[in-house]
């Protein structure tokens, strides 16, 4: 080795500048040296980020760790300077994270996606930002009324005519009819990819959508028109999800005229879904699970389904919740991820659709400031969301009222100073006044409900207390004046270990964070530390201050 030049030694191979083999000691040229190998922190850590090139860690005579990529041609007078190899690794570029099915399936570029947020939070900007870049997100349909969801389904596929987008499909159990609606809108208007979320049980909506979508084609093969992301947090949904469409359901589907005999037999062959995300401990519906025990979990049934079933193309699974730090990306792929979902940390950057104040207060929240309180959309079931409680007495008011609710028998059987407390302070209203409020909503939504409410006074009070749950996420949105106090602002402690990981960089402002930039440095963090993990597997310990990637201006 001992006189080549820089140039040969760096192309000996796929691994750049290497002796035969790690710790064989290799010549450079003195002017080579210095253009080589980085012994400084600034260029060790520029060549590290170089994750398209590869890497070499090397020692030289006096005992310093340096590190090389390509090197600049330099004359070949061979010196008696020399560095040893200690470690190699390949190129890792973020594109190669994850499971390359899940990009050529949703043609995007990274195995990455943003998960909707209700009430447009996951707004329209956010959607056509990400899709501009070649990554997938989900609008946030779930609360709209149809009308509103209609139009923005025309302006974004006008926006990404060739997509990359999904929309959310939200599991309504008390409000069915507007589930069957939201279906009808996305087969009428050709959307092709939904994200299921909440999902209890399989309902007939979601197989129709699925199977609307089927059709066969050459030799046989199925076509699969709709593509579904199923999020759930639990083994006996996903044991349903991961299976074929249920024959009965199918069955009435055909009765019903919604599908044809032929759609239900390819439906029959096929898994509900295309892909399982598995929803850790994240904001808004969650159970709150680890992640490193749910993941492999859910990993393990998929296998054992597809042993079974033997689908031509097995299902993937992906990792939300938690997902806030390039380390937290990182460790979702080294367990099996084929993909990861953000959602919390999107709803603080400049695209999202909540107010400025609320985005300001999520920048503020540490991954303590979270606290769970009842739903709107499942109040009587005792379902409960993941939110922040800093800045906010909603998680408080909210559980009261679920106690008041379970308690009593109707609006009329509270005590007087219980009734007086909400008109006064928590409702600012009479309850009168807000069931008239709510008369006129579910006039226009869900006419069912309110037939449900007749003559029954604790559902009444139900949907009366559902009225605070509802607007309280809208004042947070809208950033109403004046209710500050009530704002409902979904979350989970991601957003916190976000905050710490950015802390001090450009993105610590709100108004500073894109949706595109932080899926970026994200996944390009995740690369970087992926880097640094396989030359720790070699033994390789570097300096701490380069064991974090941190976010600069792209």
């Amino acid at each position: 080795m001992i006189g080549r030049s820089v140039r040969e030694i760096s192309s000996s191979g796929p691994w750049g500048i290497v002796g035969e083999a790690p710790g064989e000691p290799a010549a450079l040229e003195r002017w080579g040296w210095r253009e080589a190998v980085a012994f400084d922190e600034d260029g060790m850590r520029t060549r590290l980020l170089d994750l398209g090139s590869p890497c070499s860690v090397v020692q030289a005579s006096d005992g310093r760790l340096g590190i090389a990529n390509a090197c600049a041609e330099t004359e070949t007078s061979p010196t008696t300077d020399h560095v040893t190899v200690l470690a190699r690794c390949r190129p890792l570029l973020p594109e190669r994270l994850g499971d390359p099915a899940f990009r050529q399936l949703f043609g995007v570029r990274l195995a990455y996606a943003a998960g909707a947020m209700a009430n447009g939070i996951a707004s329209e900007d956010l959607v056509t930002a990400l899709g501009g870049a070649g990554i997938l997100s989900s609008f946030g349909a779930a609360g709209l009324a149809p009308m509103r969801l209609e139009a923005v389904i025309q302006r974004i596929k006008a926006s990404l005519p060739n997509g990359p987008f999904a929309f959310n499909l939200i599991h309504s159990p008390n409000e069915p009819a507007l589930e069957q609606r939201t279906v009808e809108l996305y087969v009428r208007h050709g959307i092709t990819t939904v994200e299921a979320s909440a999902f209890l049980e399989v309902t007939p909506h979601l197989v129709r959508y699925r199977a609307a979508g089927l059709r066969s084609g050459p030799g046989g093969q199925i076509e699969i028109g709709n593509r579904l992301i199923v999020k759930l947090s639990r083994r006996e949904i996903a044991e349903k999800v991961l299976r074929p469409a249920p024959p009965a359901l199918l069955a009435a589907l055909v009765r019903e005229g919604s599908l044809t005999e032929a759609q239900a037999r390819l439906a029959a062959r096929v898994p509900l879904c295309d892909a399982v995300t598995v929803e850790a401990d994240s904001g808004g519906h969650t159970d709150n699970r680890p992640l490193v025990c749910l993941l492999p979990s859910m990993l393990e049934l998929r296998d054992a389904i597809q042993a079974q079933e033997r689908y031509a193309t097995p299902v993937m699974v992906g990792a939300a919740g938690g997902i806030g730090t390039p380390e937290a990306a990182l460790g979702a792929f080294a367990m099996g991820a084929a993909y990861v979902v953000t959602g919390s940390i999107n709803q603080s950057c400049r695209e999202s659709g909540t107010s400025a104040t609320a985005r300001a207060l999520l920048a503020q929240a540490t991954m303590a400031d979270v606290i769970m309180a009842p739903a709107a959309d499942m109040f009587e079931m005792g379902v409960k969301v993941q939110l922040l409680k800093r800045g906010t007495l909603f998680p408080m008011r909210a559980q009261k009222l679920f106690h008041l609710y379970q308690q009593h028998d109707g609006i009329d059987d509270l005590p007087p100073a219980e009734r007086q407390h909400l008109e006064r302070v928590v409702f600012r209203q009479s309850l009168d006044s807000i069931w008239e409020e709510t008369v006129r909503f579910f006039e226009e939504r869900d006419p069912g409900v309110l037939a449900q409410a007749a003559g029954n006074p604790k559902r009444k009070m139900a949907l009366i207390f559902r009225w605070y749950l509802g607007l309280s996420s809208r004042w947070a949105t809208a950033g109403q004046a004046g209710r500050e106090s009530d704002y409902q602002i979904w979350c989970g402690p991601s957003i916190g270990a976000f905050n710490d990981w950015v802390h001090g960089s450009y993105l610590e402002a709100p108004a500073a964070r894109s949706v595109v930039d932080v899926a970026h440095h994200l996944m390009h963090g995740a690369a970087y530390l992926a880097r640094l993990h396989e030359l720790r597997l070699q033994g390789i310990r570097l300096p701490g201050s380069l064991a974090r990637y941190r976010p600069m201006p792209l």
